[in-house]
């Protein structure tokens, strides 16, 4: 006896079932959602919706973006992974958006957009849309625990764009797509603060297992501890928000060149800035070296800003030394840090410390130049004796006029 064709009804079931076996079953070694939402919208396709278009919008913690979206259009390789600015909140086109309404308690939003329906918000986005000759449009709340509600949609260029079945689908495997998107950003999320906060190493190690207290390895590095002049008077006779305003400016002027050359820094103290390049890269001494002359070129440029401003300008001090650390989790049984101790350490610190007798912004200890090779660039300041330690160490410094 042969076997019934299946109706359309049980075709459309069939295929609902099958997404959501692979939701569920299929996605586990897939760690980004945007390669997980790209197939997800061919095997809706496959499965008979007429789909042009989908994206999925999520609110995140960092600390430029609000947000990202993940954008398909039907016939491309890949999803679009774009990030959002915090700007965008106050902007026209988000305030009159399903987005907005929906983060903000609403429920589904469904648009045809070849015909205006009554006693349904026309959001101006729809024009767009219609323009791209989309001709229906569907947006769904993306609940997560905790309160936290993101959004996905689906938009159809045919005529007459989705029907019943295909909005019960999209509809149905929601909740599947809910948990395996919360999975990933959440997992997304923990790397972002971690790096957001020790730096993009130091949270590798920690969510590769470095966790206990004592964990770490002896590295050689290139250290360079920075700190800003006389920011007590400064935070004392100025507004809060000012003195916030120049310490970020300050900390953008000397992080970006030592991340740019491929320095971690491990940590803001105050004030004051650490930070390590490491000898498994041969080229860490001049990677340091400049970053520090971009540092100065920043900082110059800020204190134009500043001084324009009636301020006088801001001041600093940097100490650089070479050697083993110990690099990894130091702290109490319940608060670590992930960072470097040593002499090394101590001796960058005595350093810049320095820079204030000898009235010479950034020294070099000579164990430094000599693994550096920077001699020619750099004058010899004679050897000091640097508090806590025994013998005096060569010291040097940038020659007038350069950098």
């Amino acid at each position: 006896m042969r076997a019934q064709p299946l109706s359309i009804s049980q075709a459309s079931v069939a295929h609902e079932r099958a997404i959501l076996d692979w939701l569920m079953r299929g996605t586990h070694c897939r760690p980004n959602i945007e390669d997980i939402f790209t197939e997800l919208c061919k095997k809706l396709l496959a499965a008979g919706l007429p789909l042009a278009r989908a994206s999925l919008h999520f609110r995140v913690h960092h600390p430029q973006w609000v947000g990202t979206r993940i954008i398909w259009n039907r016939g491309s390789s890949a999803a679009e992974l774009q990030t959002v600015g915090y700007h965008v909140e106050g902007t026209p086109e988000f305030l009159d958006s399903p987005l907005r309404d929906i983060t903000l308690g609403a429920g589904p939003i469904r648009q045809r957009l070849d015909a205006v329906e009554t006693g349904i918000r026309h959001y101006s986005f729809f024009t767009e849309l219609k323009a791209a000759g989309m001709s229906d449009y569907l947006a769904l709340p993306l609940d997560h625990t905790l309160g936290k509600r993101h959004l996905v949609s689906f938009a159809s260029d045919a005529m007459p764009g989705f029907a019943d079945e295909h909005i019960d689908m999209m509809g149905n495997i929601l909740p599947a797509l809910a948990l395996v998107s919360e999975i990933r950003v959440k997992n997304q999320l923990a790397r972002t603060l971690l790096e957001t906060y020790v730096g993009p190493h130091a949270s590798e190690q920690i969510l590769e297992g470095a966790t206990t207290r004592g964990s770490g390895a002896t590295v050689g590095a290139a250290i360079i501890l920075c700190d800003l002049r006389n920011f007590t008077a400064l935070s004392h006779s100025r507004p809060r928000d000012l003195v916030i305003e120049l310490l970020n400016g300050y900390f953008d002027a000397v992080a970006e060149p030592i991340e740019k050359y491929g320095g971690e820094i491990l940590k803001f103290m105050g004030d004051g800035l650490l930070a390590a390049f490491p000898l498994s890269d041969s080229r860490a001494c001049s990677n340091l070296l400049r970053a520090i002359c971009e540092a100065r070129s920043a900082i110059g440029r800020l204190n134009d800003s500043v001084r324009s401003s009636g301020l006088e300008p801001l001041e600093y001090g940097m100490g650089v030394h070479v050697g083993d650390v110990m690099y990894g989790n130091i702290g109490s049984r319940s608060r670590l840090d992930f960072t470097v101790i040593g002499a090394v350490v101590n001796v960058a610190s005595r350093l810049e410390g320095l820079t204030k007798t000898v009235q010479r912004p950034v020294l070099f200890s000579e164990a430094f130049v000599k693994l550096a090779g920077c001699q020619d660039v750099l004058e010899n300041m004679g050897e000091h004796h640097l508090r806590g330690l025994g013998d005096p160490i060569g010291v040097f410094a940038f020659r007038p006029g350069f950098a």
